[in-house]
This record gives C-alpha cells, sequence and structure tokens, in this order.
C-alpha cells in the first residue's frame, strides 16, 4: 500500500487589502495527514488526535476534494486520509485549506504527479466550498504554490506567485472561533468608489513593495479600509494590537484571514519577538486565552515524506 506524509501549513489569506485576491504561506504552525492509496472507489477519513472532523466525506474539506479528483479522473482507486489537526479550525490561519490542499497534493504525488499545481488548487477549492460556502484560493493557492500568491481571477483560475524579502510574522490566535461563513455574511455588499480606489492603490503599492524589497512601502500599504472596519468588532483587544505592534517597530499586519488571528509582519526577528509579548501582554490583560507564533514566509508550500513500510 503506497503511503505518504504531508506538513500542510498554516496560510494568511487576504493580507490585510488584498480580500480573496493575496496569501502568504507560514512555515508554522502545519497539520500533518497520513494518505494511503485503497483499491476501493472511496475516501475514508480518521482523526489522528480525537479532533471533532467530518466523517462523511463529502462534508470534510480534505474529503470533498478527494471526490472530485476520483470522479474527473475517473480513478478505480479511493484514498485513506488521517489528519492531526495542529491548526485550529475557525482560527483564521487557513485550517480547511491546509486539509484541502494537504489531500491533493498528497493524492496527486501517490499518483504519480499527473497533476499540475493549478488544477490542484482547483479541487482544493472544493473544500473551502464546504468550510464556507464559498469557493475561494487565497489560502489554498499559497499553501500549494508556498511564499506569496496573487489569485488574479478565480473563473478561469489565474494564480500568480511574486518575490518578497525576507518577513517575520507575528501571529497571536485569541481562542474564540470567527466562523468564516459568519464573517462573510456580515460585510457590505457595496463599497463607495473612493474607499475602493484606495484599497486598489494599497494593493497594487503592497505588490509593488513586496517584489522591490521595499519594506517602507510594504507598510503604507497594509491598509485596509473595507474589510477590517467591519470584522474587526469581531475581534476582541484588535485595535490596541495593532496600534501597540506598530508603535513597537512592526511595519503593519492586520486580521488573519476572517479572524480571530491576528497577524504583524516585522523586518527582523527582535521586533517580531517584542511583538509577540506585547500580544501575549494584551491578552492576558483582557483574560482570553491565547496562542502565538513567531514564524517566516514558507517558499514550499505542503511538504511531502514518502513513507516506508
Amino acid at each position: 500500500m503506497k503511503e505518504v506524509k504531508v506538513f500542510a501549513p498554516a496560510t494568511i489569506a487576504n493580507l490585510v487589502c488584498g480580500f480573496d485576491v493575496l496569501g502568504l504561506c507560514l512555515c508554522e504552525p502545519s497539520d500533518i495527514m497520513h494518505v494511503k492509496l485503497m483499491d476501493e472507489k472511496r475516501v475514508v477519513i480518521h482523526s489522528a488526535d480525537g479532533s471533532s472532523l467530518p466523517s462523511d466525506p463529502s462534508q470534510n474539506t480534505a474529503g470533498a476534494p478527494l471526490l472530485a479528483m476520483i470522479e474527473e479522473m475517473d480513478l478505480e482507486l479511493g484514498f485513506d486520509l488521517t489528519i492531526e489537526k495542529h491548526i485550529k479550525p475557525g482560527s483564521g490561519i487557513g485550517s480547511s485549506a491546509a486539509s484541502a490542499a494537504g489531500a491533493v497534493v498528497a493524492a496527486n504525488h501517490l499518483l504519480g504527479n499527473k497533476l499540475p499545481k493549478e488544477d490542484l488548487v482547483r479541487f482544493a477549492m472544493l473544500g473551502e466550498k464546504v468550510a464556507s460556502g464559498v469557493k475561494h484560493a487565497d489560502n489554498v493557492g499559497p499553501c500549494i504554490y508556498g511564499g506569496v500568491t496573487i489569485i488574479r481571477s478565480i473563473f478561469p483560475l489565474d494564480i500568480i506567485s511574486i518575490s518578497a524579502p525576507p518577513l517575520y510574522i507575528t501571529v497571536v490566535h485569541p481562542q474564540i472561533e470567527v466562523r468564516t461563513s459568519d464573517a462573510r455574511q456580515i460585510l457590505r455588499k457595496e463599497v463607495l468608489l473612493k474607499d475602493a480606489i484606495r484599497q486598489w492603490g494599497n494593493i497594487a503599492g503592497l505588490v509593488a513593495g513586496l517584489m522591490k524589497n521595499d519594506y517602507a512601502l510594504i507598510g503604507r500599504s497594509l491598509e485596509d479600509v473595507i474589510i477590517e472596519p467591519v470584522r474587526s468588532m469581531l475581534i476582541p483587544g484588535f485595535d490596541e494590537v495593532k496600534s501597540k505592534s506598530k508603535e513597537a517597530g512592526a511595519l503593519g499586519g492586520g486580521i488573519s484571514g476572517s479572524g480571530p488571528s491576528i497577524f504583524m509582519l516585522s523586518q527582523n526577528i527582535v521586533t517580531a519577538q517584542i511583538v509577540e509579548k506585547l500580544m501575549q501582554d494584551i491578552y492576558k490583560k483582557i483574560g482570553l486565552p491565547f496562542h502565538t507564533y513567531v514564524t517566516t514566509i514558507n517558499t514550499e508550500g505542503v511538504k511531502i515524506e514518502e513513507v516506508t513500510h
């Protein structure tokens, strides 16, 4: 029985101003998945750590993409998945994307890498639809491609990988859950043209700053005038974390995906660690449990290890 072990990393979607368009892959945390080929045309899912995972593959973020692969590729076999979740669902750092991306990358490897990355993203998006009701690629894109990605278009799918300078990412995950589907429902359906123009300028500035290694431009462009003012109300301590992090020298940051995690980008490890300490102090004062991470950009994406028996 062929088997692989994959490390499916966390991701940050939106990167403040790029709602559903920009994403970044993190070095940690990562889910761990063991995926085996089966000679039956079905998908079986196990939890390695007691996490409450839907056993019906059509309702599972890892299972739904695999069912679609089996059908579209007309496979006469199936997949057995064991998932060890280290990225908490509802955390805002791509838990559902890690499951979906890890599953399709593993399956493709077991099948001899027949599919290009773009097709893997297309299948993985079906997992995101299970999780949030909407197909979006700003988490699964960077999870599969690694690094920073632009989702220029969903239909047709058009993903662009861009370069970025060394960046340190500090993440705090307050232990509350913000469901992606709920976070989407509260958004305004229409925006003022002046706000849209300001947002477009920030997106263009952020992409240019990343590609030109211009830290000052990156910092100036980390502004969201459309999504953050609405969603930040769901996250206790958000305004204080953001203002104090920037005072401490962070380039800037904001809500990771739909929240509640908050991320800050820094130019060096010392600043990133200072930002982590102040995040911890803020949530200790609020009395809300939390997790923090200091990490960097993962340029590889989902990592595969062969399992030998």
